[in-house]
């Protein structure tokens, strides 16, 4: 399916990382651009691009129905994205708001092709050497957004069977690059206040996302119709250890190359004890160490792409070093003007 200057496509998660990514190399392609975006956000790059935005949420099903009007394609990007929380907190918007959306958009019979950003996290907390599609997400989960991640990818496949909905399912890996909110800025900041540790060998891979790469998936996805109701693995074409992906981010930013080591056992122990008096505490922040955080830092994370490159054609062209720099000078120049 080529998309053209007539079409419509819908970007949930506008305002975020993926989302804006999407929107503005929708815009670029002379294709419409509709976002939903909450009332009060950020909505100022969407508006310098020429985006519609409609301002609503995914539990606000009127909202939907106007966001969903015409739209050929939905890039469903948005999530309650986080590693600690009522897990309830992040069902209410990954599952119960992505079938709010998915009704909405099924009413009008304009939509050619939902993508559904889900994510790696939806696999075991364990370590991964080359997992690919054939292995079953763990329905268990580690916390409550990669257990909701599961089960709105699960419903979207459900939809695929029960209502011919015309999707494909992405699962990217830890995503990085220049307009993320959340986790880099979070990062730098250790980095650069030498407040870093790593958990166990840092030899152990990354699963390492540059949304740009990502966004050349969803467009493969997009354009080729032999691949409706198919899942698929998506991360950089080469993951990379721990030690090289923050060495990356510090000698882009000058900052000391990080050395500090806490043995994989210890804190494994100090997540078990922590997470149960966070718990007890209702304690809204995560702490310190807990097992999201394991998975990143302690887990060895080899997740194998090769479906993709078969089926999709997905060769991405940014390696790790070149997107990491651009990320880190993005990071560095805003705070330098800011």
């Amino acid at each position: 399916m080529q998309l053209t200057d007539g079409d419509q496509i819908l970007v949930t998660g506008a305002t975020g990382l993926v989302g804006s990514h999407v929107a503005e190399q929708a815009r670029q392609r002379g294709i419409r651009v509709r976002a939903l975006c909450r009332p009060g956000s950020d909505t100022s790059l969407l508006r310098d691009w020429g985006v519609e935005i409609v301002a609503g949420d995914l539990d606000d099903a009127a909202s939907l129905q106007q966001a969903c009007a015409g739209a050929k394609v939905i890039v469903h990007c948005a999530a309650k994205v986080g590693d600690w929380g009522p897990t309830d907190e992040y069902r209410q918007i990954n599952v119960h708001g992505t079938r709010t959306l998915l009704d909405a958009a099924l009413q009008f019979g304009s939509l050619k092709r939902w993508v559904q950003i889900s994510s790696l996290g939806v696999y075991s907390g364990g370590d991964h050497y080359g997992t690919d599609e054939t292995t079953a997400p763990n329905t268990e989960g580690i916390d409550g957004y990669t257990l909701t991640k599961v089960e709105s990818e699960q419903l979207v496949c459900d939809y695929i069977t029960r209502r011919q909905l015309p999707a494909v399912v992405l699962r990217p890996g830890f995503i990085y690059g220049p307009r993320d909110r959340t986790v880099m800025p979070r990062l730098m900041e250790k980095l650069r206040d030498k407040k870093f540790a790593y958990l166990g060998n840092h030899d152990k891979l990354m699963n390492n996302t540059f949304v740009g790469n990502l966004c050349e998936a969803v467009w493969l996805v997009i354009e080729n119709d032999n691949v409706v109701g198919e899942v698929f693995n998506i991360r950089d074409p080469r993951a990379v250890t721990k030690k090289e992906y923050m060495d990356t981010i510090c000698e882009a930013a000058g900052y000391s190359i990080p050395t500090k080591v806490v043995p994989l056992h210890i804190a494994r122990i100090l997540s078990w004890h922590m997470e149960k008096l966070w718990k007890l505490l209702g304690r809204k922040q995560a702490p310190l160490v807990n097992s999201a955080r394991i998975k990143f830092l302690g887990r060895h994370l080899d997740f194998c792409i090769e479906k993709a490159g078969l089926e999709l054609g997905y060769q991405p062209s940014c390696d790790f070093r070149d997107a990491m720099r651009e990320t880190v000078k993005c990071f560095v120049n805003a705070s330098t003007h800011g």
